[in-house]
């Protein structure tokens, strides 16, 4: 007598919903892998002892280790559409807990041809807790608004230039013109793009601070649009190296607006940064002055000049997750400045898209802030990865608290005291409601520092910064001397 032939895989399907029933259906119709659906489970009270193509719906809740051990579960497949990241985050923090691998069904967007293939439904990555959420782009407006044109992006070659330069490049541009002092990278991205066969762009090595060269450029192209995403962003390196920061981050800013406003390029945006209110570091206050500067010519001309704010993007250069990732793989510590250390996180994907949408909508001098969620606690997020990797914390990996570096927060906002939003017609974009400023008296402050950094005197320099960002107020920093009383 034949014995029965047991599966590969006994499975839970986290959804009993449509998503879940879908799922379901593919993993039956998988000839290549041998698996069992055991049970759907769900949050919803509704559906609790019910079942859905004869298999029993349990309680999410009640689903212990105890429970996968005598099912002998081998996967719990989350299986359920259009997750808030944060609902997702709890949920993935809670299974990750029990002796089961952890998969994800991705969204529909991401399907091949329409279709899940079984292959798509992988094991649970960080990413995938922090930008689940759908952005819904209306592509007429996109298409009116770059069809045709010739658009220049600075720091092209960066985490978020060469998302924008990617996104770009799906429509019918005139030419595009990129632009980043980083050889190798610039090389890198223009060899993507040739690869995909675009055409009509152009790489140029450059540095934003030369602004002859940046004027024999602009003179040349004569850009319609203008993504300014060049800049120093490393808020450790900045706070020792404040002239540079300067140069790049205010007199950088000041060649490519006041050039802008010179060659009456149509739309100019810039990509700032939720550190730069109430700035504590360098970098946070060389990018509020460079916000600043760009206010100050709003009124000027007919370029209009658009500033769009967020926090931090998944996977960009230098950011908290490629590390972990990098210690975790080497065995740990994973290092967090400090216990209660909280950010908002996005992905470069979702930043790029809502940085085109604000500068299609931007009719000038609007200060943009996206909608980033709820704010993650860097530890956390640690303790997330640690498990996601099917490590044990602390045994197998620790982690290690080292102490806040200089000017760095513990909380990071998107308005500064006083501001507060409007809103637009895309629900993820609001607009800032900034204090006025005295526009002459403030450009002169920031042109004044421009010259007077050029004696690379540092203390002079942060001085300067503060005067003309009196909420800058240094943080464990040795700045904190040059403080405004």
């Amino acid at each position: 007598m034949l014995g029965i032939i047991k599966p590969d895989t006994n499975v839970l399907i986290y959804g009993a919903g449509e998503a879940g029933l879908l799922t379901y259906a593919v993993l039956k119709n998988d000839k290549k892998n041998k698996v069992q659906i055991i049970a759907f489970i769900d949050d919803n009270k509704s559906k609790f002892g019910k079942k859905l193509n004869g298999v029993a719906i349990y309680d999410a809740a009640k689903i212990d280790e105890q429970f996968i051990l005598d099912k002998e579960i081998n996967e719990i497949i989350i299986s359920i559409q259009n997750i808030h990241s944060s609902s997702l985050l709890e949920i993935v923090d809670r299974l990750s807990k029990l002796p089961v691998k952890v998969k994800i069904v991705p969204p529909v967007k991401s399907w091949m041809d329409g279709d899940l293939n079984p292959t798509q439904i992988k094991p649970v990555k960080i990413e995938d807790l922090l930008g689940r959420t759908p952005i819904h782009l209306n592509n007429s407006i996109f298409e009116k608004e770059f069809n045709y044109k010739t658009i220049l992006i600075t720091g092209a070659a960066g985490s978020i230039g060469s998302e924008i330069t990617r996104q770009i490049s799906k429509f019918k541009f005139q030419q595009l013109i990129l632009i980043d002092q980083a050889e190798s990278d610039l090389y890198n991205l223009q060899q993507n793009l040739i690869h995909e066969k675009l055409e009509n762009i152009i790489a140029i090595v450059a540095d934003i601070k030369n602004k002859h060269r940046m004027e024999l450029i602009m003179e040349k192209h004569k850009p319609s649009l203008i993504f300014h995403a060049a800049a120093y962003k490393h808020v450790p390196f900045m706070e020792n190296n404040p002239n540079e920061a300067v140069e790049t981050n205010v007199f950088g800013t000041k060649n490519m607006t006041d050039l802008a406003l010179k060659y009456n390029v149509e739309k100019f945006v810039m990509i700032s940064t939720d550190k730069a209110v109430n700035p504590t570091n360098i970098m946070g206050a060389t990018k509020r002055i460079a916000e600043l500067y760009i206010n100050c010519l709003s009124k000027k001309g007919t370029t209009k000049f658009i500033t769009t704010r967020f926090g931090n993007v998944l996977g960009s250069n230098g950011s908290v997750i490629p590390l972990f990732q990098s210690q975790i793989k080497n065995g740990g510590p994973i290092t967090v400045t400090h216990k209660d250390i909280m950010r908002y996180f996005m992905t470069i994907p979702e930043a790029c898209q809502l940085v085109l949408e604000a500068g299609c909508m931007g009719k000038g001098g609007e200060i943009f802030v996206f909608d980033m969620g709820e704010s993650i606690k860097i530890y956390d997020l640690a303790l997330n990865m640690i498990h996601l990797s099917g490590l044990e914390f602390p045994s197998e990996i620790d982690i290690k608290i080292t102490g806040l570096r200089p000017g760095e927060k513990i909380y990071e906002e998107l308005l500064a005291t006083g501001e507060n939003t409007t809103t637009t017609y895309h629900e993820k974009i609001m607009i800032a409601k900034v204090k006025e400023i005295d526009r002459t008296q403030t450009k002169q402050k920031i042109e004044e520092l421009c010259v007077l950094n050029n004696e690379l005197d540092y203390e002079l320099t942060v001085k300067k910064m503060k005067n003309i960002v009196p909420e800058f107020i240094s943080n464990n920093s040795k700045y904190e001397a040059f403080d405004v009383k």
